[in-house]
């Protein structure tokens, strides 16, 4: 399993993902599941995935080819799409066909395959969106009400989300946050586990300024989880019945 979350704030966009696929308790592997294209000055799109990785690699692998087609239209290239709404179908349809496809290769087994995907991005003279794939291609969008979006094991990180995320929550803030969201989610599953995908892209900046892997061991993670750990030992203390 996996988890990621995207964050819409007015500043810009915060993306985090992990990197462990299973395939069983002795078979954990290390996949990358962010992927950003850009065109510098024109648009930023950076995605994260979650679910069955022959459906998310498929996906990616088509995007790409549907990019460096020479015979690419705005119906076709993320690249060349003219609002990121265009972008997030694009998106979802080429997701649904893929695992499809997937689907009836693996009907004869009785097995299935699912996936879902965070879109986020701008192009020049937009705003900055961000949307929820689901396997079947339809999608949800982020919004002033709920400004950030999760895919994979996403229970464990929620509640600091909803207490601390809003439009205004700084980048610094935002980043803060989806990295104790993660760190909260790590303590509680092993299906999630390091290293991190980070990505930060402000408001008009049309690519992504920030981005960072954060290996197991990384003292600065390291620092942040123990001092989250220490203030809610301190605030229970504090709490009276």
């Amino acid at each position: 399993m996996t988890y990621c979350v995207g964050l819409l704030l007015n500043e810009g966009m915060v993306l985090l993902s992990d990197t462990r696929t299973n395939a069983g308790l002795d078979n954990i592997a290390t996949y990358r599941k962010m992927f950003t294209f850009e065109v510098p000055g024109e648009r930023v799109i950076t995605i994260v995935t979650a679910g069955s990785l022959s459906v998310t690699q498929t996906t990616i692998a088509e995007l790409r080819e549907a990019i460096e087609d020479a015979d690419a239209t705005a119906d076709t290239s993320i690249l060349l799409a003219p609002t990121m709404l265009k972008v997030a179908e694009i998106i979802g349809n080429t997701l649904s066909r893929v695992r499809s496809s997937i689907d009836e290769k693996l009907a004869v087994m009785r097995q299935g395959a699912s996936a879902s995907m965070i879109v986020a991005g701008q192009r020049k003279d937009g705003v900055m969106r961000l949307f929820l794939v689901y396997p079947e291609g339809n999608f949800i969008e982020a919004t002033e009400d709920t400004p950030f979006l999760q895919i994979g094991e996403h229970k464990y990180g929620k509640p600091i989300l909803d207490r601390v995320i809003r439009p205004e929550t700084s980048l610094a803030d935002g980043q803060k946050a989806v990295l104790l969201s993660m760190d909260s989610t790590l303590r509680s599953n092993l299906s999630v586990g390091m290293p991190l995908d980070l990505a930060v892209i402000p408001r008009n900046a049309l690519r992504v300024t920030q981005q960072r892997r954060i290996e197991a061991g990384d003292k600065d993670f390291q620092a942040m989880s123990e001092a989250w750990s220490a203030a809610l030992r301190d605030s229970f203390q504090k709490v009276a019945l």
